[in-house]
């Protein structure tokens, strides 16, 4: 009890920084959950588009311009000059121009293949734009192999184009929840890394100070009793940080905490738990200098964070990058939480790649505690 005791009047010391961490977490896990709820829906915008057309007689070249009309706006107070257009495609007054060359409608039923011209602002809108066009010239020049009649031929495309697709989805899994608890797991391993490097390391280094270890040397307890009392006390303080987050993860991502995907996340944030506490068992065993911890914290926790996808989607992240993110346990926390988005039902084979992902933390929670005993060893012997 005495060792216990010491260690919590040294935790009161830290609780502001846990606090700062917390806070931190929550506000992070609340921004991601606003940001998510307004972009669920989605709300197609047509693109803005000029047609030249210098075939007007032509009925192949004005349904053409009709189709386009229907799937665009079209846009027709635009001078009919190259200053002109340019310069409504530098300013986004529209999107795409289309010039429809002179006789196409007869090259079409004499089977050439004339050729369009255009100009694209280069936008998301301009592909768009593109792919409608590819899609009624692909069409039209299969009708016109099977027929001489230009009206025939501008009938069945617009027949053929107008049949719509009715889209049903028919997952069950309600991808913005657990998008939420992914964003919110993947920020709490900065949380829980920071959290518990800097507690435990500064509680590690208060014992083992110089005037801690002569009175325990002349007591009656011994070094390694000592230690098993600071790791138990240590681990009790990662079990209450962890359980603390996971209870905020229930505010934060709701009725998904208590699903299938829910229960994969907590168990996954605990064994990253315990790979953080034998990281910062590691470090309190190695640094004595309590100045130094705040730099470490920056150096491991934030550069875990940068390199694993924490604040910015593994997605976004460049392929070197994640591959140098190996090295570090975070990845294969938060790829699991990237995997877990993406599941749509837990089962045995969904779940192997993250019991792997759960089996390379454990191997690196045993390789932090070997290294970790050794220092100690080594510690011991030099003094």
């Amino acid at each position: 009890m005495t060792v216990f005791k010491a260690f919590l009047k040294v935790l009161k010391q830290c609780k502001v920084p846990v606090i700062i961490y917390s806070v931190m977490l929550i506000v992070f896990g609340v921004f991601n959950m606003k940001t998510s709820e307004s972009t669920v829906s989605f709300t197609a915008s047509k693109p803005d588009v000029l047609i030249i057309n210098n075939d007007k007689d032509s009925i192949i070249s004005a349904a053409l311009t009709e189709y386009m009309a229907e799937n665009c706006n079209l846009i027709t107070d635009i001078q009919d000059s190259e200053d002109a257009v340019n310069d409504a495609l530098f300013y986004r007054n529209v999107n795409y121009v289309i010039y429809i060359p002179d006789n196409f409608g007869n090259d079409i039923l004499s089977g050439l293949d004339p050729t369009i011209e255009i100009k694209a602002s280069g936008d998301y809108q301009s592909s768009y734009a593109e792919l409608l066009l590819s899609r009624y010239i692909g069409t039209l020049k299969v009708y016109s192999d099977f027929s001489g009649d230009e009206q025939q031929i501008a009938d069945r495309v617009k027949s053929t184009l107008s049949v719509q697709t009715d889209v049903e989805v028919t997952s069950s899994l309600d991808t913005n929840a657990v998008s939420k608890a992914t964003l919110y797991y993947n920020f709490a391993s900065y949380s829980m890394l920071a959290g518990c490097i800097y507690v435990i390391s500064l509680i590690m280094s208060s014992f083992k100070s110089e005037n801690i270890r002569k009175r325990t040397a002349v007591s009656s307890m011994s070094m390694t009793r000592l230690n098993r009392q600071l790791l138990l006390s240590n681990g009790l303080f990662a079990v209450a940080l962890w359980l603390v987050y996971v209870l905020l993860s229930f505010a934060v991502a709701g009725e998904t905490m208590t699903s299938a995907h829910g229960a994969v996340f907590i168990v996954n944030s605990f064994i990253f738990t315990v790979c953080t506490l034998t990281i910062a068992f590691l470090i309190g065993n190695i640094v004595t200098n309590k100045n130094a911890i705040n730099g470490i914290v920056n150096v491991v926790a934030l550069g875990s964070a940068f390199l694993c996808g924490a604040f910015v989607p593994p997605e976004w992240l460049p392929d070197t990058v994640l591959k140098i993110a190996h090295v570090l346990p975070s990845y294969w926390f938060i790829n699991t939480n990237q995997l877990l988005k993406e599941t749509e039902t837990i089962n045995a084979e969904s779940l192997k790649p993250v019991i792997f992902n759960m089996f390379m933390l454990l191997v690196f929670a045993l390789i932090f505690t070997v290294i970790a005993v050794i220092a100690s060893k080594n510690k011991k012997s030099d003094h």
